[in-house]
């Protein structure tokens, strides 16, 4: 079962939030140097570090050798516990075949100790911003406060993210999972009042561009001010990586097709 994780945040600082890396170290690798470039100090992970592109033990023991935060994926947690994999209806015959087959070639070449460190990872962490005598807290998921599963995209009913805002006492919503990044105010009686945001994928964007995406929050005295990064990255090594591996060449093709 996974944890629940409280930390307090007591500075004005900016934070990098990174999600859905799945394997693909490249395109994690330049997220990480941009962040550093930045001089941007506290990282968090929203999870699925695994599947799809060859780099599973690195990708895990690069988040770990860099103390970074991390939540428990859905890929995460079905590798962790060696889950059922269970065919995604949206999903066509071709990407349920490859999807099956990445999926098991995780399973087989995870070590140990990473799988552990999967078993491990919580299901939240909620960051509280402390200035001028009030609070703001904001709480990271991987894909929704109800599931590990549930897609967010900036579409859902606003009273239904508003619920899950409010039923967690939090004021900024911050997930991953759906690949498609957002940034959405949530109104209450026609002024905004809340946040919403999906930091994107790193490692398998769905947004048209091949290119690697994080989050950049900015607490100040005003507010949190949230940022979108995208970063061109060397996507070649990744097919290449991928088209040499057992790995099937739908996901090499699928970074491509981005472009």
């Amino acid at each position: 079962m996974a944890l629940y994780c409280q930390l307090q945040i007591k500075f004005m600082s900016l934070i990098a939030i990174i999600s859905d890396i799945h394997g693909n170290l490249p395109a994690l690798k330049t997220v990480l140097d941009d962040i550093k470039k930045r001089n941007i100090e506290e990282i968090y992970c929203l999870g699925d570090l695994v599947d799809f592109a060859p780099w599973t033990n690195e990708v895990i023991q690069l988040i770990r050798d860099s103390a970074i935060p991390c939540i428990m994926g859905n890929h995460d947690e079905r590798i962790a516990f060696d889950e059922e994999i269970i065919p995604v209806s949206k999903h066509s015959p071709e990407e349920t075949y490859a999807r099956t087959t990445a999926i098991n070639i995780t399973k087989y070449v995870i070590t140990e100790e990473n799988k552990q460190y999967l078993s491990q990872l919580p299901a939240e962490f909620r960051l509280t911003f402390e200035y001028g005598g009030s609070a703001k807290t904001v709480l990271l998921v991987h894909a929704s406060t109800n599931s590990n599963d549930e897609y967010i995209y900036e579409s859902h009913d606003q009273d239904l993210v508003r619920q899950m805002l409010d039923d967690n006492n939090a004021d900024v919503l911050i997930m991953g999972h759906t690949h498609k990044s957002y940034i959405k105010t949530i109104h209450k009686s026609g002024h905004p009042d809340k946040l919403a945001i999906n930091a994107g994928s790193v490692g398998r964007s769905r947004e048209g561009e091949p290119l690697a995406c994080y989050l950049i929050l900015n607490p100040d005295s005003q507010g949190i001010h949230p940022q979108i990064i995208k970063l061109d990255y060397p996507i070649e090594e990744t097919v290449e990586a991928i088209r040499k591996s057992k790995i099937p060449d739908f996901y090499a093709d699928f970074l491509l097709l981005q472009g």
